[in-house]
């Protein structure tokens, strides 16, 4: 059997969490997947997985063996991609992932552009509010918004966001536009969900310090979509990063209050893993990234 295509089962069963699943990643029989397990778990001597009706979980020798084939996997990867790419051609696949609406707006007019100027690259892009794994989902690059947490991966920062506070000029007729953030006691708030801190917003400045407002929204939701309209609508007042507003803010349909209350830099980063051998189209794609993501973040004002 193939010792290859037995051990890129058995990354993308771990990674998957079940057989089937790996099945239909893979496009395969679950039959096909299974036996090639068995067949990896005899060659090795050792079970890699145990296995019940209703869980799977890696045994220690398969933890440690699974981190040996995605090294083996990447590496291999990266040098049929350069193979491929020998020429002045790009060629060869790659993952992105990036948030959901950051990624919809600015991510992908980045990838659809280097589609189109290196014709045999194929690209995945993943949108999703959570930070997805890079090692476990075979992830090239990523966009990260906030700050991050001490790891081996590589990060560079390419812009900063705001969090802005806006609301309806309909709404700020009717009931006046607040002078603090203690003034959104008196107000009607829109909360969205996961914004860090929930139900309390945190405003923070160099020239008023800290602020923390503990909310009793009269909406909540957990998209800063229908914040957004929500706010639009007239229902009250919202929080969220500056990119969500833009469109709304441009087009008058809300205006900033609090400004002065809250000028702390979100950073907006891009990450990738180091890799021993790095595919040729990942090299090429990042820079390319980074540069149009500074220019769109300068633009945006945050």
């Amino acid at each position: 059997m193939d010792r290859f295509r037995a051990m890129t089962a058995f990354a993308t069963v771990a990674e998957a969490g079940s057989l089937s699943a790996a099945a239909r990643r893979l496009a395969m029989p679950l039959t096909t997947v299974s036996r090639h397990l068995a067949w990896l778990e005899e060659h090795v001597g050792t079970a890699l997985i145990t296995r019940t009706t209703r869980h799977m979980a890696l045994t220690k020798a398969g933890r440690t063996y699974l981190d040996v084939c995605r090294r083996v996997l990447e590496d291999l990867d990266g040098v049929e991609s350069q193979l491929a790419g020998r020429g002045d051609e790009l060629a060869g696949d790659f993952i992105v992932t990036a948030p959901i609406v950051f990624g919809r707006l600015h991510v992908l007019p980045i990838v659809q552009q280097f589609l189109t100027d290196n014709v045999r690259v194929n690209c995945r892009l993943i949108l999703s509010d959570r930070n997805v794994d890079l090692a476990k989902d075979g992830v090239d690059v990523a966009i990260r918004i906030g700050a991050l947490p001490d790891s081996s991966l590589i990060a560079a920062k390419v812009g900063t966001l705001r969090l802005l506070t806006c609301a309806a000029a309909s709404y700020l007729k009717k009931r006046d536009v607040p002078d603090t953030p203690a003034d959104l006691d008196d107000h009607d708030c829109i909360a969205f969900s996961n914004i860090a801190g929930g139900i309390q917003w945190n405003f923070r400045s160099a020239l008023y310090g800290r602020h923390a407002v503990r909310l009793r929204p009269r909406l909540e939701v957990n998209t800063a979509e229908a914040a957004i309209d929500a706010a639009v609508a007239g229902l009250g007042i919202t929080r969220v990063l500056s990119y969500q507003a833009d469109a709304a803010l441009r087009k008058g349909r809300l205006r900033k209050i609090l400004d002065d209350y809250d000028d702390v830099a979100i950073p907006v980063q891009i990450v990738h893993r180091a890799v021993r051998l790095p595919k040729p189209q990942v090299g090429a794609f990042i820079p390319i990234v980074s540069d149009a993501l500074r220019k769109r973040l300068v633009a945006l004002g945050a």
